[in-house]
């Protein structure tokens, strides 16, 4: 027999996994996504441009005669901007910028060449310093091409990268709040997706046909926001009503109104996407607050809020109880009915804020959003620890879970695995997930 010190611990160990075992997963993909993208970095961009002119002026004085010479890309122009403004402010000539191919930067120094202009330094990004037609200009010796140290480094930690993978779960993440309270009541709502679209849709037509396109006032955005909303609440009113009235299963209702909505998305929108919004439809997908992006700050507030509420509240130990034993909740004085279908509704909701999100991020609206947002959502309930089978599940872990789905899928991209590969990938996560809360459930039973 085991000693009751032993067993304690036992139980303690097991409630540390149960609770903070996820985050773990998770540390230790990102872990692995960081050693499998170790890479060299070429440093572009403002802050590498505007040091690399401070280098040149502090090499060759204040009025070097300077060539820039990046790539293409907004990061590079970003870096040849920089670099001339601080150039320039400190009295140095830059005697030409050129943004583009290897060929267009040869075609500038010889045209310098010609002109018989000296050249002190070239300003080159990481990926431009290695440029081959620099050699063919004999003046041009290594120590006037400065460029910045490369090394190496994951693409998976650049915080461009990780900034990216949190702002895209921001979505997810949002509609898996609803989809967490219905799965812990025992249900299922696969019309999310659709409802993304629905709102998206009525949003930008009630601010095209209605609100003035793309003149629309900031008061009109947020009524066409409020109203997208209120729509995708009542499509969640219509699936709790059929499975608390009429008692259909969660599975159909959902099915059904996941066509509906995405049949009216298209007719409304006459399968055409629709942009004609205004400058501050953007704000909430693409702004940012303290250098923060909008969409991650109000998933953050959602999530400290839903916590509170599945912890801390009457309201939250109701949908435990519902999703453990619907009857015995009922002839304990639960009220089943109201509960359930307010949880649909807090489900459609959140399914139209995402929509709104969404359609901010991408500028439009579009019937085509949300395709499959159902699966991803519900993948990461599950991997996140709550039971399809009900009255288990944390808001905390739905979180991590939604990031281990996203690390996965950004990592598998940053790799340059294949689509169907990925798809494979996640299904095999989603089927483990579900498994290991088989298993668990049955060792409690025999326990």
């Amino acid at each position: 027999m085991s000693s009751p010190a032993k067993s304690g611990t036992r139980i303690l160990l097991r409630r540390f996994v149960a609770d903070y075992g996820m985050v773990f997963v998770l540390l230790l993909l990102m872990a692995g996504f960081s050693l499998l993208t170790i890479q060299p970095q070429r440093p572009t961009g403002a802050d590498v441009g505007a040091a690399i002119a401070d280098q040149i002026l502090l090499l060759f004085g204040n009025s070097p005669r300077v060539i820039i010479a990046v790539p293409g890309s907004e990061e590079d122009r970003a870096f040849a901007d920089a670099a001339k403004a601080r150039l320039e402010s400190a009295g140095a000539t830059v005697v030409a910028v050129t943004q583009g191919s290897p060929v267009d930067a040869g075609q500038v120094l010889q045209k310098a060449v010609d002109d018989d202009v000296a050249i002190d330094a070239v300003a080159l990004t990481g990926s431009s310093a290695a440029w081959t037609v620099l050699d063919k200009f004999p003046r041009l010796t290594s120590d006037r091409r400065i460029s910045p140290r490369t090394g190496s480094w994951p693409n998976f930690l650049k915080a461009s990268n990780l900034i990216g993978v949190a702002n895209q779960t921001a979505v997810y993440a949002v509609l898996a709040i609803g989809m967490t309270m219905v799965i812990i009541t025992g249900g299922i709502d696969l019309s999310v997706g659709s409802v993304v679209a629905l709102a998206s849709v009525i949003a930008t037509i009630i601010i095209r046909d209605h609100g003035g396109g793309v003149s629309a006032s900031t008061t009109t955005v947020a009524l066409a926001f409020s109203i997208a909303i209120l729509a995708a609440a009542l499509a969640g009113a219509f699936n709790g009503i059929m499975v608390t009235t009429y008692q259909l299963p969660p599975f159909i209702v959902t099915l059904a109104t996941m066509l509906i909505a995405r049949g009216l998305a298209k007719r409304l929108s006459e399968f055409q996407s629709i942009n004609a919004v205004p400058p501050s439809f953007r704000w909430l997908g693409n702004g940012s607050t303290v250098n923060v992006p909008n969409a991650i700050l109000l998933m953050l507030v959602l999530y400290v809020l839903t916590h509170f509420v599945m912890s801390r509240t009457v309201f939250g130990r109701h949908l435990y109880a519902i999703g453990g034993n619907a009857q015995a909740s009922r002839l304990s004085g639960i009220p089943v009915k109201q509960t359930t279908m307010i949880v649909y509704v807090i489900c459609g909701a959140l399914a139209g804020l995402g929509g709104i999100m969404v359609s901010s991020r991408l500028n439009a609206g579009d019937p085509k959003y949300g395709t499959m947002y159902e699966l991803e959502v519900i993948s990461a309930v599950v991997v996140g620890g709550t039971s399809l089978m009900g009255g288990e599940g944390r808001m905390f872990g739905t979180l991590i879970g939604a990031f281990i789905i996203a690390v996965i899928r950004n990592g598998m991209n940053l790799m340059g695995v294949n689509s169907d590969s990925q798809e494979m990938v996640l299904g095999a996560v989603l089927l483990l997930a579900v498994l290991l809360d088989r298993v668990k459930r049955i060792r409690m039973a025999e326990a």
